[in-house]
């Protein structure tokens, strides 16, 4: 194994790699809570600490394609309902507190598309919340400041602003609904 937490999370995930498994995905989740476990002397992790990087790109594996995210995030800091198109994505909180609420897409043939609130789960410190493709969640900052890392299976950049398969949603007359363009 690596000599730190961010390199044995790398290894970790690199040996499990595979396509979309239930088995992938709780692998790379034990990944992820030990990643959050990391003592806060290691140096990577001292420095976001120190930095506070709103994102930071940790790691980026170049087979594979899964990219690592740090985001220290600001008390109260919301993140509209969203999904990540055809990527799963592993949030897991180093420091602080987040909430996450699930939805589910109702298509209605006379109000049209609307968000069902299926669940909102406290994301602590060293827990982690792995979200499928298609998966519609939300994000909230909880404490003064939570520094998590996102660790998402394909470059999401691309995946929005090139091949626009992610779907955001905006909140109309009290109903969450698919974002306008």
């Amino acid at each position: 194994m690596g000599d730190s937490s961010l390199q044995n999370f790398i290894e970790g995930v690199r040996s499990a790699w595979g396509p979309l498994t239930s088995e992938l995905v709780a692998a790379s989740r034990a990944q992820a809570e030990q990643l959050v476990r990391a003592s806060p002397a290691e140096p990577w992790l001292a420095q976001l600490h120190r930095d506070q990087p709103a994102s930071q790109e940790l790691y980026r594996d170049p087979g594979h394609g899964f990219i690592l995210l740090a985001h220290t995030e600001p008390g109260g800091l919301y993140r509209p309902p969203h999904d990540h198109g055809r990527s799963w994505v592993i949030y897991a909180v180093q420091s602080g507190e987040m909430e996450m609420r699930t939805y589910a897409r109702v298509e209605d043939p006379e109000t049209g598309v609307r968000l069902v609130q299926r669940d909102s789960r406290i994301v602590r410190a060293g827990e982690a919340q792995a979200y499928l493709p298609g998966d519609i969640h939300d994000t909230r900052c909880l404490t003064e400041q939570a520094l998590l890392y996102r660790f998402t299976e394909r470059d999401l950049r691309v995946e929005d602003r090139q091949e626009h398969r992610l779907t955001r949603y905006q909140q109309r007359n009290g109903v969450w609904t698919v974002e306008a363009k």
